[in-house]
Protein backbone atom coordinates (compact mmCIF):
# COMPACT_ATOMS: atom_id res chain seq x y z
CA UNK A 1 0.00 0.00 0.00
CA UNK A 2 0.78 3.47 -0.85
CA UNK A 3 1.81 5.62 2.26
CA UNK A 4 1.51 9.15 2.76
CA UNK A 5 4.30 11.80 3.73
CA UNK A 6 4.69 13.87 6.91
CA UNK A 7 2.12 16.39 7.00
CA UNK A 8 4.70 18.93 8.07
CA UNK A 9 4.95 19.29 4.12
CA UNK A 10 0.96 20.86 4.20
CA UNK A 11 1.73 23.04 6.77
CA UNK A 12 2.11 25.88 4.09
CA UNK A 13 -1.02 24.92 2.49
CA UNK A 14 -2.96 25.47 5.67
CA UNK A 15 -4.09 29.30 5.14
CA UNK A 16 -7.07 27.30 4.35
CA UNK A 17 -10.03 27.13 7.24
CA UNK A 18 -9.82 24.10 8.69
CA UNK A 19 -14.39 24.71 9.13
CA UNK A 20 -14.45 25.11 5.51
CA UNK A 21 -12.48 22.16 4.93
CA UNK A 22 -14.89 19.95 7.26
CA UNK A 23 -17.24 20.76 4.95
CA UNK A 24 -15.71 19.09 1.96
CA UNK A 25 -14.96 16.02 4.37
CA UNK A 26 -18.56 16.20 4.63
CA UNK A 27 -19.38 15.96 0.64
CA UNK A 28 -16.75 13.39 -0.52
CA UNK A 29 -17.44 11.18 2.24
CA UNK A 30 -21.08 11.45 1.31
CA UNK A 31 -19.67 10.59 -2.80
CA UNK A 32 -18.46 7.74 -1.61
CA UNK A 33 -20.78 6.12 0.22
CA UNK A 34 -23.00 6.79 -3.09
CA UNK A 35 -20.31 5.36 -5.11
CA UNK A 36 -20.35 2.12 -2.66
CA UNK A 37 -24.15 1.77 -2.20
CA UNK A 38 -24.80 1.28 -5.50
CA UNK A 39 -22.13 -1.98 -5.77
CA UNK A 40 -22.75 -5.89 -5.53
CA UNK A 41 -22.36 -6.69 -2.59
CA UNK A 42 -19.76 -9.50 -3.70
CA UNK A 43 -17.06 -6.13 -4.63
CA UNK A 44 -16.07 -6.20 -1.33
CA UNK A 45 -13.50 -9.37 -2.37
CA UNK A 46 -12.76 -7.59 -5.46
CA UNK A 47 -8.87 -5.66 -5.68
CA UNK A 48 -8.67 -2.21 -5.25
CA UNK A 49 -5.97 -0.30 -6.93
CA UNK A 50 -3.36 -0.45 -3.52
CA UNK A 51 -1.47 -3.76 -3.83
CA UNK A 52 -2.66 -6.44 -1.52
CA UNK A 53 -5.82 -4.58 -0.65
CA UNK A 54 -9.34 -5.67 -1.90
CA UNK A 55 -12.24 -3.24 -1.93
CA UNK A 56 -13.09 -4.08 1.79
CA UNK A 57 -9.34 -3.43 3.17
CA UNK A 58 -10.01 0.37 1.78
CA UNK A 59 -13.23 0.84 2.93
CA UNK A 60 -12.67 -0.30 6.75
CA UNK A 61 -9.38 1.84 6.51
CA UNK A 62 -11.48 5.55 5.24
CA UNK A 63 -13.62 4.13 8.22
CA UNK A 64 -10.71 3.70 11.19
CA UNK A 65 -9.11 6.75 9.70
CA UNK A 66 -11.87 8.69 10.53
CA UNK A 67 -11.64 7.48 13.99
CA UNK A 68 -7.80 7.98 14.21
CA UNK A 69 -8.68 11.66 13.32
CA UNK A 70 -11.50 12.17 15.72
CA UNK A 71 -9.17 10.88 18.55
CA UNK A 72 -6.39 13.70 17.85
CA UNK A 73 -8.63 16.38 17.59
CA UNK A 74 -10.51 14.99 20.85
CA UNK A 75 -7.22 15.46 22.03
CA UNK A 76 -5.86 18.65 20.87
CA UNK A 77 -9.92 20.04 22.52
CA UNK A 78 -9.27 18.56 25.60
CA UNK A 79 -5.78 18.75 26.41
CA UNK A 80 -4.84 14.91 26.46
CA UNK A 81 -2.13 13.76 24.29
CA UNK A 82 -3.56 11.31 21.56
CA UNK A 83 -1.99 8.81 18.87
CA UNK A 84 -4.08 8.15 16.07
CA UNK A 85 -3.17 4.64 16.37
CA UNK A 86 -2.15 2.76 18.96
CA UNK A 87 1.24 0.34 18.19
CA UNK A 88 -0.18 -2.01 15.52
CA UNK A 89 -3.70 -0.60 15.53
CA UNK A 90 -4.03 0.31 11.97
CA UNK A 91 -3.09 -2.60 10.21
CA UNK A 92 -4.63 -5.30 12.59
CA UNK A 93 -8.28 -3.11 12.41
CA UNK A 94 -8.23 -2.92 8.74
CA UNK A 95 -7.85 -6.77 8.25
CA UNK A 96 -9.88 -7.49 10.52
CA UNK A 97 -12.88 -5.34 9.38
CA UNK A 98 -11.78 -6.51 5.57
CA UNK A 99 -14.27 -9.17 4.94
CA UNK A 100 -17.66 -7.57 6.77
CA UNK A 101 -20.83 -7.50 4.52
CA UNK A 102 -20.76 -4.03 2.31
CA UNK A 103 -23.70 -2.75 4.00
CA UNK A 104 -21.94 -3.13 7.47
CA UNK A 105 -18.93 -1.26 5.55
CA UNK A 106 -21.13 1.32 4.27
CA UNK A 107 -22.62 1.73 7.76
CA UNK A 108 -19.41 2.01 9.56
CA UNK A 109 -18.52 4.87 7.21
CA UNK A 110 -21.32 7.03 7.93
CA UNK A 111 -21.19 6.74 11.56
CA UNK A 112 -17.32 7.24 12.07
CA UNK A 113 -17.96 9.98 9.25
CA UNK A 114 -20.17 11.65 11.72
CA UNK A 115 -18.21 11.01 15.05
CA UNK A 116 -15.39 12.94 13.32
CA UNK A 117 -17.49 15.58 11.67
CA UNK A 118 -18.57 16.10 15.90
CA UNK A 119 -15.54 16.13 16.55
CA UNK A 120 -14.49 18.96 14.29
CA UNK A 121 -17.59 20.99 15.58
CA UNK A 122 -16.17 21.14 18.98
CA UNK A 123 -13.26 22.14 18.06
CA UNK A 124 -12.46 25.99 19.91
CA UNK A 125 -10.75 28.10 18.01
CA UNK A 126 -7.38 27.89 19.87
CA UNK A 127 -7.45 23.93 19.97
CA UNK A 128 -6.36 23.64 15.78
CA UNK A 129 -3.14 25.67 16.87
CA UNK A 130 -2.15 22.74 19.22
CA UNK A 131 0.54 20.42 17.52
CA UNK A 132 0.03 16.93 17.02
CA UNK A 133 2.99 14.49 17.63
CA UNK A 134 1.51 11.87 15.48
CA UNK A 135 1.21 14.26 12.43
CA UNK A 136 3.85 16.52 13.51
CA UNK A 137 1.35 19.43 12.55
CA UNK A 138 -0.77 21.25 14.18
CA UNK A 139 -4.44 20.18 14.35
CA UNK A 140 -5.73 22.81 12.00
CA UNK A 141 -4.27 19.70 9.24
CA UNK A 142 -6.53 17.82 9.68
CA UNK A 143 -9.76 18.23 7.93
CA UNK A 144 -7.48 18.64 4.95
CA UNK A 145 -5.64 15.34 5.90
CA UNK A 146 -9.15 13.65 6.11
CA UNK A 147 -10.58 15.20 2.67
CA UNK A 148 -7.25 13.64 1.31
CA UNK A 149 -7.78 10.40 2.63
CA UNK A 150 -11.11 10.22 1.70
CA UNK A 151 -10.88 11.51 -2.29
CA UNK A 152 -7.86 9.29 -3.36
CA UNK A 153 -9.09 6.61 -1.44
CA UNK A 154 -12.37 6.82 -3.59
CA UNK A 155 -10.05 6.39 -6.65
CA UNK A 156 -8.72 3.51 -5.30
CA UNK A 157 -11.99 1.90 -4.57
CA UNK A 158 -10.95 0.85 -8.71
CA UNK A 159 -14.88 1.79 -9.93
CA UNK A 160 -16.48 4.60 -11.16
CA UNK A 161 -14.63 7.21 -9.33
CA UNK A 162 -11.33 8.72 -10.82
CA UNK A 163 -9.06 11.82 -10.41
CA UNK A 164 -11.65 13.21 -13.62
CA UNK A 165 -14.18 13.70 -10.86
CA UNK A 166 -11.47 15.64 -7.69
CA UNK A 167 -12.39 19.42 -7.48
CA UNK A 168 -10.27 21.82 -9.21
CA UNK A 169 -9.40 23.12 -6.27
CA UNK A 170 -8.37 19.74 -4.34
CA UNK A 171 -6.31 18.76 -7.27
CA UNK A 172 -4.28 22.10 -6.66
CA UNK A 173 -3.83 21.27 -2.84
CA UNK A 174 -2.85 17.94 -3.33
CA UNK A 175 -0.74 18.58 -6.36
CA UNK A 176 1.42 21.20 -4.11
CA UNK A 177 1.79 19.27 -1.62
CA UNK A 178 3.05 16.22 -3.90
CA UNK A 179 5.82 18.38 -4.97
CA UNK A 180 7.04 19.41 -1.40
CA UNK A 181 6.66 15.92 -0.17
CA UNK A 182 8.00 14.00 -3.36
CA UNK A 183 12.24 13.25 -3.70
CA UNK A 184 13.22 13.27 -7.04
CA UNK A 185 13.60 12.98 -10.01
CA UNK A 186 14.04 17.01 -10.76
CA UNK A 187 10.91 18.05 -13.29
CA UNK A 188 9.39 21.51 -13.36
CA UNK A 189 5.57 21.00 -13.62
CA UNK A 190 3.59 23.58 -15.49
CA UNK A 191 -0.34 22.26 -14.79
CA UNK A 192 -3.29 24.22 -16.87
CA UNK A 193 -4.35 26.86 -14.90
CA UNK A 194 -2.05 27.68 -12.60
CA UNK A 195 -0.13 31.05 -13.37
CA UNK A 196 3.55 29.88 -12.11
CA UNK A 197 5.27 26.49 -12.63
CA UNK A 198 5.94 24.25 -9.74
CA UNK A 199 9.27 22.10 -9.45
CA UNK A 200 10.59 19.03 -7.72
CA UNK A 201 14.50 18.49 -7.07
CA UNK A 202 17.16 20.32 -8.48
CA UNK A 203 18.80 20.13 -11.96
CA UNK A 204 20.01 21.73 -14.93
CA UNK A 205 17.69 21.09 -17.26
CA UNK A 206 14.80 19.12 -16.08
CA UNK A 207 12.51 17.85 -18.10
CA UNK A 208 9.03 19.84 -18.18
CA UNK A 209 5.79 18.22 -17.81
CA UNK A 210 2.79 19.90 -18.67
CA UNK A 211 -0.97 18.91 -18.51
CA UNK A 212 -4.53 19.14 -16.91
CA UNK A 213 -3.55 19.59 -13.20
CA UNK A 214 -5.74 16.72 -12.14
CA UNK A 215 -3.77 14.58 -13.96
CA UNK A 216 -0.67 15.57 -13.11
CA UNK A 217 -1.44 15.27 -9.34
CA UNK A 218 -3.26 12.05 -10.34
CA UNK A 219 -0.03 10.81 -12.10
CA UNK A 220 2.60 12.34 -9.43
CA UNK A 221 0.45 10.21 -6.33
CA UNK A 222 0.33 7.06 -8.62
CA UNK A 223 -3.16 6.81 -9.59
CA UNK A 224 -2.77 7.82 -13.39
CA UNK A 225 -0.46 6.78 -16.13
CA UNK A 226 0.12 10.34 -17.16
CA UNK A 227 -1.44 9.24 -20.61
CA UNK A 228 -2.65 13.18 -21.25
CA UNK A 229 0.73 14.31 -20.52
CA UNK A 230 3.18 16.30 -22.49
CA UNK A 231 7.47 16.13 -21.76
CA UNK A 232 9.38 18.76 -22.51
CA UNK A 233 12.27 18.05 -24.39
CA UNK A 234 10.31 15.50 -26.12
CA UNK A 235 10.76 11.42 -24.13
CA UNK A 236 9.42 9.60 -21.97
CA UNK A 237 7.58 11.13 -18.44
CA UNK A 238 10.41 10.50 -15.62
CA UNK A 239 9.43 7.84 -12.66
CA UNK A 240 7.59 9.83 -9.97
CA UNK A 241 10.15 9.99 -7.05
CA UNK A 242 8.98 8.52 -3.41
CA UNK A 243 7.79 10.46 -0.81
CA UNK A 244 10.18 11.73 1.77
Amino acid sequence: MLSWPSLRSVQSLMTMDPLVLLTDVDRATDSLVRTASDLDPTVISQPSLLPGWTVGHVLTHVARNADAYTRLLTGARTGSPAEGYAPGQRGADIEAGATRPLREQIADIRESHERFADAGAAMPAEAWTVHLDFLKAPAAVVPWARLREVEVHHVDLALSYTPADWSDAFAQRLLKELVTGLDGPAMVLRPFGLEHALTIGDAADPPVIGGPTKSIAAWLSGRGDGADLTVSPDGQLPAPGRWK
